[in-house]
């Protein structure tokens, strides 16, 4: 793989030419007044295969407690609980300790 550094006159003059070669596996650096600004390399193409299954078998293991029924606790409060349960607030201690931690910046 290497790399091509042009100008943008001889970019736009020759765009075709270097997208070929952007498609081979190039890196084209397009520069304005010698400095670069953009590049050109090729985009990644898309999975043409599925990817097969069963790949991670044997890495985890699900309890038998995973199948068994929920608590009768736990889905009343699921069902019949706060939509957006009250989170408590900090006290004022642990709010000032929070801004003691903050970098100071400085306002003109």
């Amino acid at each position: 793989m290497t790399m091509i550094v042009i100008n943008i006159h001889e970019a736009k003059a020759k765009l075709s030419a270097y997208l070929d070669a952007v498609a081979s596996g190039e890196t084209v650096v397009i520069c304005k007044r010698n400095r670069p600004v953009a590049e050109l390399r090729a985009v990644e193409q898309k999975r043409t295969k599925p990817r097969p299954i069963g790949l991670g078998k044997g890495t985890i293991t699900i309890p038998p407690s995973f199948f068994e029924p929920m608590r009768d606790e736990w889905l009343d409060e699921f069902y019949q609980g706060p939509l957006f349960p009250e989170t408590p607030k900090p006290s004022r201690a642990a709010a000032s300790r929070a801004a003691a931690r903050l970098p100071r910046t400085r306002r003109s």
